[in-house]
């Protein structure tokens, strides 16, 4: 938005393109006393992404303060440096249960996605595309951008957990 704000990309060479879901997951095979996010509470350790770096864990804050889990759960949970290592947490079994984006929960077969945060609970996940003004490559960005809102691009954004916008 700041790009097509500050003119570098045109309005009508921006689109929104695809969104991401907020997703709570356990270790696969493993114990858990977490089953949604409503008994997130009952958990010793909980992996989050640190807010004020990881966009997943700024968007999983928002969803648990939303939910008024926050104050419950701040003082149990183990912050990640991104969310690979949140992931990793919960797939050595070393937190309980994790907070990460849908489409990063899809690729781990260590991992189970045991609850969605509902959108009205964070702001919205959205992933920008835009033609910038000055490229000298504007007939290849043009068929690359059109491409990627086809729906055959968008067949393979949805099967790695990405929605339509």
């Amino acid at each position: 938005q700041k790009l097509v704000d500050d003119g570098d990309i045109a309005k009508k060479d921006s689109t929104d393109l695809v969104g991401n879901e907020i997703v709570l997951v356990v270790p696969k095979n493993g114990e858990s006393p977490v089953t949604s996010f409503s008994n997130l509470a009952d958990s010793e350790k909980i992996a989050l992404g640190t807010p004020e770096s990881v966009p997943a864990g700024a968007y999983g804050k928002e969803s648990l303060t939303k939910l008024s889990l926050w104050d419950k759960v701040k003082d149990k949970i183990v912050y990640g440096k991104d969310v690979r290592q949140v992931l990793s947490y919960v797939e050595t079994g070393n937190v309980d249960a994790g907070v990460v984006y849908k489409t990063d929960a899809l690729i781990s077969k260590k991992v189970k996605i045991i609850d969605e945060a509902k959108a009205d609970t964070h702001s919205p996940i959205v992933y920008p595309l835009g033609i910038v003004k000055d490229t000298k490559h504007r007939k290849e960005a043009k068929e690359f951008y059109d491409y990627l809102q086809s729906d055959e691009a968008m067949k393979v954004f949805e099967k790695y957990g990405f929605t339509a916008e």
